[in-house]
C-alpha cells in the first residue's frame, strides 16, 4: 500500500539530539551533586519525555524535592544549549522536500516539551511539516496513542492512509497503539537487535529509504 501522509518522532528520527540532551543532563546532575551519565545511558534514558530522563539519570537519588529541583535546571540550561550540537540527520531534509512534493502529508509528535518542538519546528521544519505537536496540558505522552489521534484528527483522513516512523520502542508502542503501521529507523537512538526485540518489522538503514512506502 502506498501511503498519503507521515507521522514523525523528532528525536532520534528525524534531528540528532542526544549530545546536548547529554550535556544538559550531566550539566543537572553536576548542579545536584550527582555522578555524571556516560552518553550511551543518556542514549537509552531518552525516548519517553525529560521527566522520565531526568529519573533514570538521577537514579535512587530522585526524590520528588531532588527531581523537581533537578529537573528545572535541566531545562533551564537545555533551553540556552539546545542547538549546540543538535543537527538534522543527513538525508532528513531531502527526504522531507521529496515527500512534500509527491504530495505526502507531514506531521511529527515527540515526547519532547512543546516548547522545545517548537523551537525545533522553527528552524528546519516550517515549509515542510504541517502539524508538530510535544508533551503538553492535556495529550498523554507516546506510547499513549492520544499525539497521533490529534495529529489524524486535524488532518480528517483514515489511519489506513498514515505511517509512523520512530526509531525505539516507544515509536513501535505508540503506532500499535494509535492502529498505525510502523517504520523504525536505523540511524536513531537504538540499535537493530533493540529495536527487533520490541517488535520491528519494517526497517530503514537511509531516509531515501522511506520513499518506497509512497507514490511518486
Amino acid at each position: 500500500m502506498k501511503y498519503k501522509a507521515v507521522i514523525f518522532d523528532l528525536d532520534g528520527t528525524l534531528t540528532y539530539t542526544l549530545e546536548d540532551l547529554w550535556a544538559s543532563t550531566n550539566y543537572a546532575l553536576r548542579r545536584m551533586r550527582l555522578p555524571e551519565r556516560t552518553l550511551d545511558e543518556v542514549r537509552m534514558f531518552v525516548g519517553n519525555g525529560v521527566g522520565n530522563l531526568i529519573r533514570k539519570a538521577m537514579g535512587s537519588a530522585a526524590t520528588e524535592e531532588a527531581f523537581g529541583q533537578c529537573l528545572a535546571v535541566f531545562r533551564e540550561h537545555y533551553v540556552r544549549h539546545c542547538f549546540d550540537r543538535t543537527r538534522l540527520y543527513d538525508g532528513v531534509g531531502d527526504l522531507l522536500i521529496e515527500l512534500q512534493r509527491r504530495g505526502v502529508r507531514i506531521a511529527i509528535a515527540s515526547n519532547k516539551l512543546q516548547a522545545g518542538v517548537d523551537e525545533i519546528y522553527r528552524r528546519w521544519f516550517t515549509e515542510t511539516v504541517d502539524i508538530a505537536i510535544g508533551e503538553r496540558e492535556g495529550l498523554r505522552r507516546k506510547p499513549a496513542p492520544d499525539m497521533v489521534d490529534e495529529v489524524i484528527r486535524r488532518w480528517g483522513i483514515p489511519k489506513d492512509e498514515c505511517l509512523y516512523v520512530g526509531d525505539s520502542d516507544v515509536d513501535l508502542a505508540t503506532a500499535r497503539n494509535s492502529g498505525l503501521r510502523c517504520v523504525s529507523v536505523l540511524w536513531g537512538f537504538r540499535g537493530e537487535a533493540d529495536l527487533l526485540a520490541a517488535g520491528a518489522t519494517d526497517l530503514i538503514k537511509a531516509p531515501s529509504e522511506l520513499l518506497r512506502f509512497f507514490g511518486s
